[in-house]
């Protein structure tokens, strides 16, 4: 299989905190069993039906037709600044991958959810969630379908969305790179885009999550600390 060839960039990335390359067999093939500290949320939005399979040294992440959400596979890290790449292949024009960076110890906000990295065919989506749509007072807001005008272009003002096309079937790298208040996202070599916003600055970033809303194959993830 033709992966890409990652490039040791330890000086400018910090420390290596994490890496995973999925070289590991399963005991069955009836429940996730990630291994390496992964969790996933299969118990709790598919009912315990296998969401997440580890075959020929690669993640294969995909939906449960009885799930409720998005498959959550998760890892926990600790940095201020750093740094989280991966490769990855999606398959199909509805393939998504959202790398979703949380602080369950944040109350501040539903679910801990801080930032957003938001990757489909067409696009790539850059997201403060931690003051924008999952602010807590906005979620109650938007529950109770009171948003104020202000409220709703300050949720606009908190993400970023920049055209990029991604190749299906091929395998692409990602590098999603935080530096105090400001992300930065590559694909391939290339430099996407940048966001900044002060949500992004959030002084400790303690958990990956990979969203899954339909199906996408991961590879070689690594996940660095600057500070």
């Amino acid at each position: 299989m033709d992966k890409t060839q990652n490039i040791d960039t330890s000086t400018d990335y910090g420390k290596l905190i994490f890496f995973d390359d999925f070289e590991r067999n399963e005991s069955q093939e009836l429940k996730d069993e990630v291994g390496n500290n992964w969790t996933t949320s299969s118990d709790k939005t598919a009912k315990g039906h296998k969401e997440v399979d580890l075959k020929d040294g690669l993640m294969h992440i995909y939906i449960h037709k009885e799930a409720n959400h998005a498959v959550s596979v998760r890892q926990k890290m600790n940095f201020k600044d750093g740094t989280i790449e991966m490769d990855f292949k999606l398959n199909h024009l509805e393939d998504i991958l959202v790398l979703n960076i949380a602080d369950p110890t944040c109350k501040s906000v539903h679910a801990g959810h801080l930032i957003n990295v938001k990757i489909k065919t067409g696009s790539v989506e850059l997201q403060d969630l931690k003051t924008g749509v999952f602010l807590l007072e906005h979620v109650k807001a938007r529950k109770e379908k009171n948003l104020t005008k202000e409220q709703k272009l300050l949720i606009k003002s908190k993400s970023k969305k920049i055209s990029n096309t991604i190749e299906l079937g091929k395998w692409m790298h990602v590098v999603a790179q935080i530096q105090e208040e400001k992300l930065t996202v590559i694909i391939n070599g290339k430099e996407i885009g940048s966001f900044v916003s002060n949500g992004i600055g959030h002084h400790a970033k303690s958990l990956l999550r990979i969203l899954v809303p339909r199906k996408v194959t991961v590879d070689n993830l690594k996940i660095w600390r600057k500070k």
